[in-house]
């Protein structure tokens, strides 16, 4: 049902040789590294203090309520101040709250109310580098090849989620889960100290605004008004809502009592993240015409984990869809970059990645939070199943949106139009990202 274009030129590669292109795929793959193995670690160090699922909800909350809290300010600074300097400043604060929370695990017996602070405090980090990175990354791309670079970009990144889940995994096994937040806090001393080396001298200095509720609001009319934008952010906020309830808390569980432990969980994590790099090198070749229909249609498959998990499958089994998920999700996640980078205006694209990113996950830390009342209420299988079922149901629901259907990916003989704000979906269709 999607249309398909030509493959990208074999001969042309500027978008990825950029320096600040390199500066941030590199650091993106070290913090890749330390964090898939930190996030698996730190809910196995709740359970090693003790915790149950509702404890390992808590900390999971704790960790996107800040996120959720400070996103839209920190997308704001981010397009009144360099961008690099608001990412380093963030990945400082990452590595004195993990390297903190890795001394408690390692010295014994945590306490719940220090491991949510500190994770709160790594959440609010990212809450003032996930604006700043994105606008960051756009600036730093151009022309057709975008979407190239974008899948090269996120299949870098996504490639590192292979090695750190499986190490995490295996480390947690092994020893003490503190190590493996020790080395997501080196990891983000090292990426930051890369992203201070970014070139910022290309992005056009912007003129003094009225202030950082003017500059809000700004972002939020170039939001609401593109309804293929706001529709999709919607969608995804049900989606990374039930997604992560399944994927941090019960998947978790499911490991410790169905499957044997931390390890086949990494692997399961890993499988993921071989995926989403199979559906990172199909999106360097592959451009969808119409960039949200292509993408939307590969967000049905991420209902598959949950399912998997409600049985649950073998880990065989459970690697083969989270394998698949991650692939489908790739699809999506280039092709609502691509759209992003076509369609808002450099100078707000921080602003509007911030609108998208609370969207998205406003309704995590409620998820959370409740998947431990709801797995004692009506059980874990049927906390699973109706994380898939949700998925599906607002998924469906969004391909009803006829700016979804109908975006169109631009090309050199339309790209002179590209700073054209976008018409009514009834006369030409709109645009689109999340991911």
């Amino acid at each position: 049902m999607t249309d398909a274009t030509d493959p990208a030129p074999r001969s042309d590669r500027p978008t990825p040789a950029g320096r600040n292109y390199r500066l941030l795929t590199a650091a993106a793959i070290i913090t890749g590294l330390g964090t898939h193995g930190a996030l698996i670690a730190a809910a196995f160090a709740v359970l090693q203090s003790g915790g149950d699922s509702g404890d390992v909800g808590l900390v999971a909350a704790a960790r996107t309520a800040p996120l959720v809290l400070f996103l839209l300010i920190g997308g704001a600074i981010a397009d009144r101040l360099p961008r690099h300097r608001v990412m380093v400043a963030a990945n400082a604060l990452n590595f004195v709250s993990q390297g903190v929370f890795a001394w408690l695990v390692l010295a014994g017996d945590p306490q719940l109310w220090q491991m949510m602070l500190l994770t709160a405090l790594c959440g609010t980090g990212q809450a003032f580098f996930n604006p700043a990175a994105e606008g960051m990354l756009m600036s730093s791309v151009s022309g057709e090849q975008a979407s190239r670079a974008f899948a090269l970009f996120r299949m870098s990144m996504q490639g590192a989620a292979i090695g750190g889940a499986a190490l995490g995994g295996a480390m947690i096994a092994a020893m003490d889960p503190g190590w493996v937040l020790a080395v997501d806090a080196v990891a983000f001393a090292v990426a930051g100290a890369l992203r201070a080396f970014l070139d910022v001298s290309h992005i056009p200095s912007r003129e003094p605004g009225g202030g950082l509720l003017t500059d809000l609001r700004d972002g939020w009319q170039e939001f609401i008004g593109r309804p293929w934008l706001w529709a999709v952010v919607a969608q995804f906020s049900v989606v990374v809502a039930a997604v992560g309830a399944a994927e941090a808390v019960y998947g978790p569980l499911v490991a410790r009592d169905e499957l044997g432990g931390a390890r086949p969980w990494g692997f399961a994590l890993a499988a993921f993240g071989v995926g989403t790099v199979a559906g990172g090198l199909l999106m360097v070749r592959w451009k969808p015409r119409r960039l949200l229909l292509a993408g939307t249609l590969c967000v049905f498959p991420l209902a598959l984990p949950s399912a998997g998990l409600a049985i649950p499958l073998p880990v065989t089994g459970l690697c083969a869809v989270m394998f698949v998920s991650g692939a489908a999700i790739e699809v999506f996640g280039v092709s609502w970059m691509t759209a992003m980078h076509q369609e808002i205006p450099e100078e707000k694209l921080s602003r509007v990645s911030a609108y998208d990113w609370f969207g998205s996950v406003a309704m995590v830390p409620l998820a959370t939070a409740l998947a431990g009342p709801v797995e004692s209420l009506v059980g874990r299988s049927q906390a699973l199943w109706g994380c898939a079922g949700l998925v599906v149901l607002v998924t469906g629901a969004v391909l009803f949106v006829p700016d979804v259907r109908n975006l169109t990916r631009r090309t050199a003989s339309t790209e002179v139009l590209s700073k054209v704000p976008p018409v009514s979906a009834d006369a030409e269709g709109a645009v689109g990202r999340l991911g």
